[in-house]
């Protein structure tokens, strides 16, 4: 890159992100994979389970995989209700090959769409071994039926089955962004309708695109000006505004208008309202732009469009980084950098190179990229189609916006070093306080679930929990209002989570320092508990973590342990945070450790024991969070050196020397093997080296007289034995 397109690029990280070190978080608490922790669906023989559509009115997540759609309980996705098959033919697949595409991998029908009609069907498409169809399903009576009216899916589901693409249904209209062509070469955003609608094909336009998400923004609902809905596009592409020796990715959203049909001469059948711009998500010392990878936009149930979120997981372009980030955006913001903000044009110089700058001539009225609103009304224009013509020369030309849009805030509510993040989703809740919090769940490359909440402008990340084993990426994430349950898709199956499981706290201040809003503590059943389905009054808090709400808890009773003089002992204790430290104590007096003894993460070793380890132990969690510092009793131990006694610790034992009665139990394990070594060789299992070979004639003797038996021989058998004897030639 250009020293000095290098800080043009990395100007606005210097200005917004002095401080950002600070957001690098750790889950408080990590959990591993079991199967208790969700419900597993999978079916022999059949992958890649990475389309998935809520059907909470028929209790139903339709999941699209390779070959197969199912139809899953939506309260227990373990158990399949009705499933269909959509395979390739043999000749399908022999095209598929002479394409240079391996039959197993690429010549399958992978489901990539599913989407609800207004009719209650279903549109279904697949990439059908690199020759996209679409075609129509129905599920009813406990079966999913395939109505086998194949249409056409090119520009509606990729060719490859492992190319990103996205899709939108809206008023039996699909709306999709993949790739035209078999090479995955022409990118398109397109609309199915009577009448297609679909981008230029322009580098201006889309770059080498890979499409994120794309979702619609009703603001023609209580639009003064008589606006029209959107539909937003999420993608990242190849930057032609950079002045770049490498390609540069940049994250985009672009947008068109839902009442679009295309201009009359120029832009026939061709979007006249696409405008895209850049999106940022900064985060410190990255030389380079992180890339978008999903976005969830959340709206509440009261609220307008306006003061909707879009929340986006982006992830670096430098394969030597290991931090995702997550960010946030008004998209009243993005609204307005479309509706106000300034173009931008090429310009061509000297070496005929073309750069992108800001336009500062005139602007078309309507305003290019514009929906038809009611001043476009009033001036005769009704329709895309009486567009004038210099308002569509312009967007032809300028797609592509000046101003980058800047997330809440101007930085990263997140950055997380580890498992990449994939897929996002998004729910707020209200606490035990009453305020309402936004908790986000983040799917990883590892097949993990990473839970945070941001409170007051402090990011605090609950858990991390392990969903898929082997650890495979989640692909897709969907989160049902109805269940309250998450849904995560991968190549390898699908799972069903619960947004909190606030058994896992067992005591009150682990509980309360978890600071999950939808858990507290209930005095009264003595433990964490669901806050929705509780009718008592839970100890929480959120903002804090105030473990002081918390009862005392009741005493341990210590285990009691033995350790030999000179030997070794674990002392086993888990903490239930990831923020916590651990601490020991011996006899009241905290331990340091050293060469006798060590620290570990699930316990104590103890080297060498000696009369000095004997004692009482005890393991404390000290956890720190905004309201203090707060320490609780993890385990405890009674250690004892083993002496003559029984082996239980006594203070007899602990005060008293030892080695006698270990002196002891040796010399009678000696005797005892002594013992039974005479009696081996008496028995003469074991030869001794000056008795072990015995005479022939000793041998015979002991074992007595031979017995025999008479054998009559012919004559001439009698004579060669004879001869033989006498070794005489017959």
């Amino acid at each position: 890159m250009h020293p000095l397109l290098s800080f043009f690029w990395l100007l606005p990280l210097a200005w917004t992100l002095k401080d950002d070190s600070s957001l690098e978080y750790t889950p408080r608490r990590s959990i591993a994979f079991h199967k208790d922790n969700a419900n597993l669906f999978h079916e022999g023989g059949v992958a890649n389970y990475t389309t998935m559509l809520l059907r909470e009115d028929l209790d139903v997540l339709l999941v699209g995989a390779r070959e197969a759609i199912y139809a899953l309980d939506l309260k227990d996705i373990s158990k399949s209700r009705a499933s269909v098959k959509w395979e390739v033919t043999q000749q399908q697949i022999s095209e598929c090959r002479n394409k240079g595409k391996h039959p197993e991998m690429d010549c399958k029908n992978f489901i990539k769409i599913l989407h609800k009609r207004d009719d209650n069907k279903m549109y279904v498409c697949g990439t059908n071994a690199f020759d996209p169809e679409c075609d129509y399903m129905s599920y009813a009576d406990g079966q999913l039926t395939l109505e086998r009216k194949v249409e056409d899916g090119k520009g509606k589901c990729p060719f490859d089955p492992f190319q990103r693409h996205t899709s939108l249904m809206l008023e039996n209209n699909l709306y999709s962004a993949t790739s035209m062509n078999f090479l995955g070469s022409e990118p398109v955003l397109m609309r199915s309708s009577p009448v297609t609608i679909r981008t230029e094909f322009k580098s201006s336009w889309l770059n080498e695109p890979t499409f994120v998400s794309m979702t619609q923004i009703p603001e023609s609902q209580m639009s003064a000006v008589g606006d029209d809905d959107k539909v937003y596009l999420f993608f990242s592409e190849v930057a032609v505004e950079c002045d770049c020796h490498n390609k540069l990715l940049v994250s985009r959203v672009a947008r068109v208008c839902k009442g679009d049909i295309g201009g009359e001469r120029t832009l026939q059948k061709k979007w006249t309202s696409f405008l895209k711009a850049r999106m940022d998500c900064p985060v410190l010392e990255s030389q380079l732009p992180y890339v978008i990878q999903d976005v969830y936009h959340w709206c509440g149930s009261h609220r307008g469009w306006r003061d909707c979120l879009f929340y986006a997981v982006f992830r670096p372009q430098s394969e030597t980084s290991d931090l995702s980030a997550v960010c946030a955006y008004r998209v009243s913001d993005v609204s307005n950098v479309f509706a106000e903000g300034k173009y931008k044009t090429p310009v061509t110089v000297e070496t005929s190179f073309v750069k992108w700058v800001m336009y500062s001539g005139d602007v078309p009225v309507p305003r290019p990229g514009a929906c038809i609103d009611n001043e476009a009304r009033n001036n005769g224009i009704n329709d895309t189609l009486h567009l004038p013509d210099p308002t569509l020369q312009f967007i032809k030309l300028r797609p592509l916006m000046d101003q980058t849009i800047q997330p809440v805030g101007g930085k990263p509510l997140l950055v997380h070093k580890g498992a990449a993040f994939t897929r996002i989703v998004v729910n707020q809740v209200q606490a035990a306080d009453g305020e309402k919090y936004h908790v986000m769940f983040m799917g990883t490359e590892e097949g993990t679930l990473v839970k945070g909440v941001n409170y007051g402008g402090e990011m605090f990340l609950i858990e991390e929990v392990q969903v898929f084993q082997p650890r495979v990426s989640i692909k897709i994430l969907k989160f049902s209002n109805v269940t309250g349950q998450l849904y995560a898709g991968s190549d390898s199956g699908v799972t069903q989570v619960p947004l909190a499981t606030c058994g896992r706290s067992t005591s009150c201040m682990d509980c309360v320092l978890s600071r999950d809003p939808y858990c507290g503590w209930d005095k009264v059943d003595g433990k964490c508990s669901l806050l929705s389905s509780s009718t008592r009054e839970l100890i929480q808090s959120v903002k804090e973590g105030d473990a002081k709400l918390c009862p005392p808890a009741d005493p341990l009773i210590p285990l009691k342990r033995t350790i030999w003089p000179g030997g070794n002992l674990k002392l086993y204790c888990h903490s239930p945070s990831q923020l916590a430290k651990t601490v020991w104590e011996k006899d009241g007096n905290r331990l340091s450790p050293n060469t006798h003894f060590q620290s570990l993460e699930d316990g104590l070793l103890i080297f060498n024991g000696s009369n000095s380890d004997a004692g009482r132990y005890r393991c404390l969690s000290v956890e720190k969070s905004k309201a203090g510092q707060f320490s609780t009793t993890m385990a405890e131990y009674q250690v004892g050196l083993f002496g003559s006694g029984d082996g239980i610790s006594t203070k007899a034992q602990i005060n008293g020397p030892s080695m006698a009665g270990l002196k002891a139990v040796v010399g009678l394990l000696v005797v005892c093997l002594l013992g039974l070594l005479t009696w081996n060789c008496y028995k003469g299992h074991i030869p001794l080296p000056w008795n072990c070979r015995r005479t022939k004639e000793q041998t015979e003797e002991q074992a007595g007289p031979r017995s025999t038996v008479d054998v009559k021989l012919s004559p001439a058998e009698d004579n060669l034995l004879m001869s033989r004897r006498n070794n005489t030639p017959i």
